[in-house]
């Protein structure tokens, strides 16, 4: 029955109002599934989608939320049985679940967003002819190309050395850097300090097998530092349509 229908009867006196309360929650889930949904069978988000989706999310919890209320109220007037109560129970935990998910992607879109800005101030630099280096941008040519077997060279060692995958913030294209204008196609953003252990390891590591990277100390002025190592050439500005794939297995 659609939230009119119900409207209808519920204005001539067919139905109590609680049922179009209802009939309207129950859209309104259905719509905000909907979005998340999409998030989660979707290749990546901007930072406005990213947020929507936790808005969502937070919409399906308090729902729940209030569902499980009433169906306790409901097991203790023993209108409904243990078994019934206990499934609004998971449903609230399965949403949750969903809300977690959901604000975990938004941090990691918001720090794809600060590790972009970055770069973009550092492309800016050597289009206006600056010298990139230093103690804030430190550059590593190499042998100047990223290929596929470089980045599972790269994680193979990294895993077994630290016994953890490496933290990938943005493998290839990303929905934030097409947003920028920003080429980042066959490039791997990984979410380490340059001066951390793990970041040191990885530095070295890229240096001994003539892989190119800039490791970024704190790029952009006035914003968070942006603190990570691109691995492969610079990023370039996007002039045409590319594919989204993480890496090309010829290289940049």
């Amino acid at each position: 029955m659609t939230v009119e229908k119900v409207r209808g009867m519920v204005e001539s006196g067919t139905l109590p109002r609680v049922r179009l309360e209802e009939a309207e929650a129950n859209l309104e889930d259905i719509v905000d599934e909907a979005i998340y949904t999409r998030a989660i069978y979707g290749k990546d988000l901007t930072p406005e989608q990213a947020a929507e989706v936790v808005k969502a999310t937070e919409r399906r919890v308090e729902r729940r939320k209030k569902k499980a209320v009433e169906r306790e109220q409901f097991l203790a007037q023993g209108i409904i049985s243990q078994s019934e109560y206990r499934a609004s129970l998971d449903d609230l935990d399965r949403a949750n679940k969903e809300y977690d998910w959901a604000a975990a992607r938004e941090k990691l879109v918001a720090e794809v967003a600060v590790f972009a800005a970055a770069e973009m101030a550092m492309l800016k630099q050597m289009e206006e002819g600056a010298v990139v280096g230093g103690p804030r941008i430190e550059h590593f040519v190499g042998k100047g190309t990223f290929s596929t077997v470089d980045f599972a060279k790269v994680q193979t060692a990294y895993t077994a050395r630290f016994s953890h995958s490496l933290p990938i913030s943005a493998n290839g294209e990303t929905a934030v850097h097409r947003s920028m204008g920003f080429d980042h196609t066959n490039r791997i953003d990984v979410g380490v300090t340059p001066d951390s252990v793990e970041g040191q390891w990885l530095r070295h590591f890229l240096t001994a097998n003539r892989i190119p990277f800039f490791a970024f100390r704190g790029a952009v002025a006035h914003q968070a530092t942006g603190a990570h190592i691109h691995m492969g050439p610079p990023s370039t500005r996007y002039v045409q349509a590319k594919s989204t794939s993480a890496l090309s297995s010829g290289g940049n």
